[in-house]
Formats: C-alpha cells, sequence, structure tokens
C-alpha cells in the first residue's frame, strides 16, 4: 500500500544531480527528507528503458519519481512502472523551460495549456494508487498574472491532483538559458503564500532559492511543505538537523564522517557491480563545505576519484585530510 508521504521538506528533482547516488548520499544525512529523483522523460519508459531510469536502492525511501511528459497514454503507463518499481509518488513536470523540453511538448510550456496537464493528471490518477503530484512555475512569458495561475491550479486540481509544488518564479521559455532561468526572473514567494490561502483544501509546497533551514522553517508558516534545490546539492550536510527542526525526530544529527563510512559501504557494492567511482564520488565534493580541509578533500576526490581504476580507497584518503568534526560530536554528546 502506498505510504503517507511527509512533504514538509523534499530535495528537488535536478537533472544530472538527484541520481541514484546522490539520493542514497542524502538519505544518510536525513532519513526523514523526501527526495526526488531526476526528471525521467516519459517517452523513455514508454520505449521499454525503465530499469535505466528507474531502478533505485530501497534504503532511498521516501522517494519520488518525476516525469516530463504530455501524452495522457505514456504518463499512464509510466506511473504503473513507478508503481511496480516501488515509488512513493509520482511527480508531473510543469517547470523545466529547456529547448530540448519545449521541443518535446512538455515542462512549463504546458502552464500555457492547463487542460492537457488535467487530462494527463486524470490518466495517470486512474492508472496507480501513488498519490500524482504537480511541480510548476507561477507563470511563464506574459502568462504570468496570478489570475492564470490560479486558473491553471484550479483545472488541474479538478483532474484530482492534491498537492502542487510550485517555484517562485516565473519562467521565460525564449532568450533565457535552463540555468538563467534558475536566477533572473526574481522570486515572488507571496505568489504562493497567496496560492495557499486560496486554496486551503490543496497541499501547496514552495520551491525556490531556500538555501537553510531558518527560511524552510519560516515558509512553513504560509505554506504546506518546503522544496530544497541547489543548496541541498552544493552543502548537502546542511540537511543534517533536517530531522529533528522540521520533522520533530529525536536523536542526534550524523556528523560529516559518520555519512562518509555510511556511505562507503554503499560505493563498495557498486564498484563491486562495474559502476565508477567518479559517478558516485562527485556527490560528496560538498559534504564537507566550510570545514577546515574541505579543499583537500575535494581536491582529492575530483583529481584522484576521476581516475578509471579508482577505488574506495580515494574515498577513504579523503576523509582522512579533514579532522573529525568536533563540534559536531560534541553536539552529538549532549544532544
Amino acid at each position: 500500500m502506498p505510504r503517507t508521504l511527509d512533504r514538509r521538506l523534499s530535495v528537488a528533482p535536478m537533472m544530472d544531480w538527484t541520481d541514484r547516488h546522490d539520493r542514497y548520499l542524502l538519505r544518510q544525512i536525513s532519513g526523514r527528507t523526501l527526495l526526488y529523483t531526476e526528471m525521467v522523460p516519459a517517452a523513455a519508459v514508454w520505449y521499454r528503458k525503465a530499469e535505466r531510469f528507474l531502478a533505485f536502492d530501497a534504503a532511498e525511501h521516501p522517494v519520488a519519481v518525476q516525469f516530463g511528459g504530455s501524452d495522457p497514454d505514456q504518463l499512464a503507463f509510466c506511473v504503473e512502472q513507478a508503481e511496480r518499481f516501488g515509488f512513493d509518488e509520482v511527480n508531473l513536470n510543469i517547470g523545466c523551460p529547456s529547448d530540448r523540453v519545449q521541443s518535446g511538448r512538455f515542462g512549463a510550456c504546458l502552464m500555457a495549456e492547463p487542460d492537457l496537464v488535467a487530462a494527463g493528471v486524470a490518466a495517470m490518477k486512474h492508472s496507480t494508487r501513488l498519490p500524482v503530484t504537480v511541480k510548476t512555475r507561477i507563470g511563464i512569458d506574459h502568462l504570468d498574472e496570478y489570475a492564470h495561475l490560479r486558473r491553471f491550479v484550479e483545472t488541474v486540481a479538478e483532474a484530482g491532483c492534491t498537492t502542487f509544488i510550485v517555484h517562485a518564479r516565473k519562467a521565460w521559455l525564449k532568450g533565457l538559458s535552463p540555468k538563467e532561468n534558475r536566477e533572473k526572473p526574481p522570486l515572488q514567494y507571496e505568489r504562493v503564500y497567496r496560492l495557499k490561502a486560496d486554496f486551503p483544501e490543496l497541499e501547496i509546497v514552495l520551491n525556490g532559492g531556500v538555501r537553510s533551514l531558518d527560511e524552510a522553517q519560516r515558509h512553513l508558516r504560509a505554506v504546506d511543505g518546503v522544496m530544497v534545490g541547489r543548496e541541498a546539492y552544493q552543502n548537502p550536510f546542511f540537511l543534517a538537523e533536517a530531522d529533528r527542526r522540521i520533522f520533530g525526530a529525536s536523536g542526534p544529527a550524523p556528523s560529516r564522517h559518520e555519512v562518509v563510512r555510511r556511505y562507503l559501504a554503499y560505493v563498495e557494492r557498486r564498484l563491486e557491480e562495474g559502476i565508477r567511482l567518479s559517478r558516485m564520488a562527485r556527490h560528496m565534493v560538498g559534504l564537507f563545505q566550510g570545514q577546515p580541509g574541505a579543499r583537500a578533500w575535494r581536491r582529492h576526490l575530483s583529481e584522484a576519484g576521476a581516475r578509471r581504476d579508482a577505488g574506495s580507497e580515494v574515498i577513504r584518503t579523503a576523509a582522512a585530510m579533514v579532522p573529525e568534526d568536533l563540534g559536531q560530536d560534541a553536539l552529538r554528546a549532549t544532544g
């Protein structure tokens, strides 16, 4: 049976970043934060590449898969596969502004076609017991008035979607790169707050520009959940206190070195399967951000880890260059 998900804090789907190795690492830091896959093209699963895109480790739970697509039949097939693989949620991407995504008629461009999105959501809901959610922007191009966002949400909610993850920036489909679309359009958190006020019966999760648990807690006064993005990749250890501060869990947070030791066991299993160390070690580069020895850690992982024959000893050697986190250990001893 599908589990009940707590979406108070989640990590955004990020292309080239939140693969299964990164998610396993993040799970060693926070046991409760909801994790999302990279966006999976619906057509890829439709053409029988499910194992390549949907395989994951059971330790990643709770974990959601995000699909990109607009064909209701393909989306229905995708959610059937997602349930078969054991995901906890299925999310539909209505936020990515890249040219490649637009050419496939999915992502942010679909904000201009709420009826098509609603048809896709209805097909997905009909084909799975899993929760079906939508991740969207506050607007695109000149369709950026609050009234348009409200109509979009209202239309898609009528198809059965009760959870919307809203990136609090509009997207320019022409003229800005995907990277620029994550940074240049101004954040408008008030629109997301207003959406929650207008639709109290819906679950509204805010996304965009959140860099700390302090910020997340402030947003949670107005919305149901917060999704963090780049900070969770570039400085993953900021999630170490999430279970206690956001979810009310008891017990101490892990130290950075404990996270390394936990991840090492996973790395060694995957190395035996023929996966190169660089694919896994790259996600650890920011683990010691701001700590003494962090530069040596980053350099050794990046340089030695790039060798084709690199093994887990690269991570052990890099970790030895960083002093044990005495401050965190002291906190754990008293906490």
